[in-house]
């Protein structure tokens, strides 16, 4: 069926465009459960190698290696492959770095052979991530209605099924090698099928006289200040999500005296207000639009972690957990949807933002951490803060702009 054609039919009944949608969430489903299943044997692995805590934080650093490799590769790798394509191999490569991670894990361990198996899974899931968001993008604008925080969703709902299945393989006593390896099998088998549904994300044109597409005009993304402002919209966002993921719950078992399992369920708390909050995003950023909804999300993330950071009992806290994660939900995957918002740069523009959001991902963690040795996690958490404020301030650059409204 022809682009053309395409049109004829209403855009939210077309089942080119259904298929192609369903197909995203998938993708999207797909590249958090991958992560999830790894994530979920971390503990295994380190009694497999016989490795310190440290040695196992230089391991994991294969991983974040290899996404900013990625990254910085991702929007030329999207130019030259299209989206559909990117995902198409890159969804593979993830899976190719699972199963790796299996087999040197059930047959032959080593700490090395693992980092490199790190950086692959790495690497392949940051491509895969930009271009399943331009996928994502290019299916909302030609639906006609939002979607992306859905999709969004779908990374999160993998994530939780990859950690239950994890969690399964150990309380079963399942090996960790014979787990990953068939896992990533499972979903390369799963990929092959999904791709299919795939449309084009990039809009057809002709190129101006003289034009040339090269990495110089990719790279002049970094130049252009609504870009740089979404990406700020997305790194506070991001930041207060990955220190939630990462310190949410031992600050709970620190500050409020909780168990360790309590402070686990607290977590689970904050996932579920995340995932709430992306499946019902989409009904007010319709009724809404961007900035209204995203000026609203920021401030229920500060008012919670106001309430987690001086919350004079757990009750309060775990409100403000709630509020926490509603709040931190819809930032990433707005941002993302505002970046593509320009067909013929959305390649670059979403490689920009993505690369600035991994950041808070990548120096997060360890940020919060050393700032908590020395003040407490809670009274860490004032960083987040700032850096949701920020967010605020520069919601209005999410504004749809008037060439692109339908």
């Amino acid at each position: 069926m022809t682009r053309s054609e395409l049109r004829e039919v209403p855009a939210r009944t077309d089942p080119v465009l259904v298929h192609w949608r369903n197909a995203v969430f998938a993708v999207f489903a797909l590249s958090g459960f991958v992560f999830a299943n790894w994530a979920a044997r971390v503990p295994n692995m380190r009694d497999i190698l016989g490795a310190t805590t440290q040695e196992m934080g230089v391991l994991i650093l294969g991983l974040a290696v290899g996404a900013m490799i990625g990254l910085i590769a991702s929007s030329h790798v999207v130019a030259h492959l299209g989206a559909t394509g990117a995902i198409r191999w890159f969804l593979a490569l993830t899976a190719v770095g699972l199963v790796a991670i299996g087999l040197i894990a059930g047959l032959a361990p080593n700490y090395w052979a693992l980092f490199v198996a790190l950086m692959v899974l790495g690497a392949g899931n940051s491509v895969l991530d930009v271009a399943m968001n331009l996928s994502g993008a290019a299916n909302e604008r030609r639906i006609g209605k939002t979607l992306m925080p859905m999709y969004h969703a779908g990374f999160s709902v993998g994530t939780m099924l990859g950690a239950g299945l994890g969690a399964l393989t150990e309380q079963f006593g399942v090996t960790a090698g014979v787990h990953l390896t068939t896992v990533g099998v499972a979903v390369l088998l799963v990929s092959l099928y999904v791709v299919r549904f795939l449309q084009p994300a990039e809009e057809p044109r002709e190129a101006k006289p003289g034009e040339r597409a090269g990495w110089r005009t990719r790279l002049a993304a970094w130049t252009d200040v609504r870009v740089l402002l979404i990406g700020l919209i997305i790194l506070g966002m991001a930041f207060t999500e990955g220190t939630a993921n990462d310190w949410l719950g031992l600050a709970m078992v620190d500050g409020y005296g909780l168990s360790n399992p309590g402070g686990a369920a607290v977590f689970a708390v904050f996932v579920t207000a995340m995932t709430v909050g992306r499946v019902c995003g989409g009904l007010f950023l319709d009724r809404f639009g961007r900035v209204p909804v995203l000026a609203g999300s920021a401030l229920l993330a500060l008012l919670g972690l106001l309430l987690v950071i001086i919350g004079p009992t757990a009750p309060f806290a775990i409100v403000g957990t709630v509020l926490w994660g509603l709040g931190a939900s819809l930032g990433f995957p707005v941002g993302m949807s505002a970046a593509a918002d320009d067909p013929e740069k959305a390649t670059a523009n979403v490689a920009v933002v993505a690369t600035i959001g991994y950041t808070a991902f990548l120096i997060g963690p360890p940020l919060i951490g050393l700032l908590g040795d020395e003040v407490g996690l809670r009274n860490a958490f004032y960083v987040v803060l700032v850096l949701v404020a920020v967010a605020l301030l520069c919601s209005p650059a999410a504004r749809r702009p008037k060439t692109t409204e339908s």
